[in-house]
């Protein structure tokens, strides 16, 4: 898992709850383009000024060249437009540009530029998953899978939710079903510690969290949720499962067994799943 690029109609609000909130640093700035990351790589997060709110790009890094030209061939094989013979950025070395299921923009590569040594104080260590309401899941997931590698790690209810990973970490994408947007994208930290000191943060700035801490039954992790000012949600999150075992067969949920998204109680927000944001394509009707 590489990175995502959001376009904000108020980039500056989602920038400033970013590093004031989440604790990710800016790294660069580029013509309304902001890069932040959470350690050395140069950018895990962008933001890009716009007029709408969308989804620009997601980023996967490609495990090395001979990996980097399968996912090439297959993703041409498999009928996906490919827009540029590079990634999208300047500095991400060898890569290429596609379009995939929903209108989603997929940049693959393998080398990120090093920025400084991130200051010390508090943030997550990193990027680590997004979540997906495909209008299609089916053919999200078998993309995901046949053409990108990624493995089946949870399924919930008959094919409701699926949960995938692209290396140890229980999952990079989780999938479900819905209208073609980005619901969320998550970041790892140290201990549920940090999770405690993030809602602190919310409530001084007189914002909430939107649901959390909880313990996720699928993935194991626990997770904190607050909406951001472009209409997704961020999720802080610690104590993944890893997974590895290529060949673990994956875990199935009865969808109403509640557990499986809190091992903790049985609430859940009801408006937690109206947020969400689409391709940037989608967006403007493209």
């Amino acid at each position: 898992m590489g990175h995502v690029a959001l376009r904000s109609s108020d980039a500056q609000a989602s920038i400033d709850v970013a590093t004031r909130m989440l604790g990710l640093r800016v790294t660069g700035e580029d013509a309304g383009t902001t890069f932040l990351s959470a350690n050395r790589n140069h950018h895990e997060l962008i933001y890009i000024e716009d007029d709408r709110n969308g989804v620009d790009r997601f980023g996967l890094v490609a495990a090395d060249e001979d990996a980097l030209d399968e996912a090439r061939h297959r993703v041409a094989q498999a009928g996906f437009p490919i827009v540029a013979d590079e990634p999208i950025e300047a500095g991400l070395g060898r890569g290429f540009t596609f379009v995939g299921p929903d209108g989603f923009v997929f940049e693959i590569y393998l080398d990120m530029p090093q920025s400084v040594e991130p200051a010390l104080g508090f943030g997550p260590d990193r990027y680590g998953h997004i979540n997906l309401h495909a209008a299609d899941i089916v053919g999200m997931r078998d993309f995901l899978v046949g053409v990108l590698g990624f493995m089946v790690s949870d399924v919930i209810g008959d094919g409701e939710l699926y949960f995938l990973r692209c290396n140890a970490e229980h999952h990079g994408i989780a999938l479900g079903k819905g209208r073609g947007v980005m619901h969320h994208h998550a970041w790892q930290a140290q201990s549920i510690v940090e999770l405690g000191k993030l809602n602190d943060r919310l409530d001084a700035a007189r914002r909430r969290a939107l649901w959390g801490p909880v313990r996720h039954g699928a993935g194991h992790n626990i997770a904190t949720y607050f909406a951001e000012p472009g209409g997704s949600v961020v999720e802080l999150y610690t104590d993944m499962e890893h997974i590895y075992d290529p060949h673990r067969p994956a875990n199935t949920w009865p969808t109403e067994d509640g557990r499986w998204y809190n091992r903790w109680g049985v609430y859940i927000p009801a408006e937690f799943r109206d947020y969400g944001i689409p391709p940037i394509t989608v967006a403007r009707g493209l």
